[in-house]
């Protein structure tokens, strides 16, 4: 009897780690971190591919520095606003949810009920076990309200951040992504300084993605490997196009 109890708790350890995964990565770190991971890769690899096109049509050093830099403030601010309104939507579209669910819930409260009865029979519960957890879950209306709205609508209150601290995470971390590539330029000349922008904005990226892994528990050579990719992938498709409109400008 040892071995099946044995391998029943190593089931049950192993069930709870995923579970604990599951909730670390919807938490609010790890929300935070996948929204850090999400700027910091979007500013590495657009700045980069930017300056790889630039560097292709021979700008001089002083153009790309203020070309890279306002490229950098540019997008920052896109990345920041675009966070800030796309998370208060969703507020607001929760918010909005909320109101209509109540005025059903006061003005039609049998069709409600009828609702959450098909929602617990389609789960597999039986006729008992629906009224009395239909019974329960009504007897509070707050407790009503917010059932109602997970299992009917799929909205679930915690999932909806603060618009001004996902706009700022995002911002910032956009910001310092499209900076790293721009600094090797005030202390290199353009051939050396793109070399070195290059290598550092692939090494950032191969850091993003192997420190992603913290809360994925992928590999995280793989997933270093793959961003790292993904940015040398757009150097190349960057300075090819700048030479190749470059050449064609002439």
């Amino acid at each position: 009897m040892a071995e099946p109890r044995a391998s029943g708790k190593r089931m049950n350890e192993a069930g709870a780690g995923i579970a604990a995964l599951e909730e670390g990565w919807h938490s609010p770190k790890g929300r935070a971190i996948r929204e850090v991971v999400f700027g910091m890769h979007d500013g590495l690899i657009t700045t980069i591919g930017f300056l790889s096109g630039v560097n292709a049509a021979s700008a001089s050093l002083r153009v790309i520095v203020i070309a890279g830099l306002a490229e950098a403030f540019a997008q920052t601010l896109s990345m920041g606003f675009g966070a800030y309104l796309s998370t208060k939507s969703e507020r607001e579209f929760y918010q909005r949810e909320i109101v209509r669910e109540r005025l059903e819930i006061q003005t039609t409260p049998e069709k409600e009920r009828d609702e959450m009865r098909q929602i617990y029979r389609s789960k597999g519960f039986t006729a008992d076990e629906v009224e009395m957890v239909v019974t329960r879950m009504t007897a509070n209306n707050e407790l009503w309200l917010k059932t109602m709205m997970m299992e009917e609508l799929g909205l679930i209150e915690e999932r909806f951040d603060n618009p001004l601290k996902v706009g700022l995470l995002i911002g910032a971390s956009s910001f310092v992504g499209a900076f790293l590539p721009i600094l090797p330029y005030f202390f290199f000349e353009p051939r050396w300084a793109f070399t070195a922008s290059v290598a550092l904005a692939v090494s950032a990226l191969f850091a993003t993605g192997a420190g992603k892994t913290f809360l994925t528990k992928k590999v995280w050579w793989s997933s270093g490997l793959e961003m790292m990719g993904i940015g040398l992938l757009v150097s190349v498709a960057g300075y090819g196009i700048g030479y190749f409109l470059s050449a064609l400008w002439r």
